[in-house]
């Protein structure tokens, strides 16, 4: 795959969320992992990329780390406001990178701040399978184990059919002025958002799986702090 078929871009790192589940002393984007914070790693993914043209993150108003790390001062990383949901973050960034000459119909790639294992050869794959695409789409993994659908009383209710279920993963890739709009009205309506591809979704769209890595993890507990502290000495 040759670096000038891939499309430009734009990144979105929304990165105001606190952590609560890591039960750390910070929020957990910047707990350490390989002698750097969990989010500079995740910067890294993208900024690398010679198809990036800039890239925001959204962090609270009163975030005392991230003016800490040596990234803060990169020309290249833009700072939005970050909101009370993750929705709002994504928002504030796009209406930031519109104001700073981005284009509505620019991709711009949405990932996790707590997911920094995303490997360069799915990420070139996400942006190659969908360059064309009128749409866009998300890095996705097909579920493996057996899906069980509970009651209100924690019982099996019934047996999901996997076949058709994905995980959803980050990065996520639309074009600027339509995942805007969608996220503007779905937070306007109240419409609960989980993702961009929720948003998109909720639109009337159909956003494209592209099939990724399942190690693209994203930190949400301290076992999966654990599982890529361990992979990193490993890769050593």
């Amino acid at each position: 795959m040759n670096i000038p078929d891939l499309p430009f871009f734009w990144a979105v790192i929304p990165a105001a969320g606190i952590g609560s589940r890591m039960r750390a002393d910070r929020p957990k984007q910047y707990l350490p992992l390989g002698g750097r914070t969990i989010l500079e790693h995740t910067l890294d993914c993208f900024l690398g990329h010679p198809q990036l043209k800039g890239l925001a993150v959204s962090v609270a108003q009163d975030d005392p780390y991230w003016p800490r790390l040596p990234c803060a001062d990169d020309g290249r990383i833009l700072r939005a406001a970050g909101g009370r949901e993750r929705a709002d973050s994504v928002f504030n960034a796009l209406q930031l990178l519109a104001a700073r000459g981005a284009d509505a119909a620019d991709w711009v790639l949405v990932h996790d701040a707590a997911r920094p294992n995303l490997a360069r050869v799915d990420l070139d794959r996400l942006l190659a399978e969908l360059a064309d695409d009128p749409l866009g789409g998300l890095l996705a993994v097909p579920a493996r184990d057996t899906l069980k659908r509970a009651d209100a009383d924690g019982r099996v209710r019934e047996t999901v059919d996997r076949s058709t279920i994905w995980q959803a993963y980050t990065p996520q890739m639309f074009r600027l002025g339509a995942l805007r709009q969608a996220l503007d009205d779905a937070l306007r309506t109240g419409v609960a958002i989980t993702d961009e591809s929720s948003a998109m979704e909720w639109a009337g769209y159909a956003p494209r799986l592209i099939e990724g890595r399942a190690d693209n993890l994203k930190i949400t507990r301290p076992e999966d702090l654990l599982w890529l502290q361990q992979a990193w000495v490993r890769k050593r």
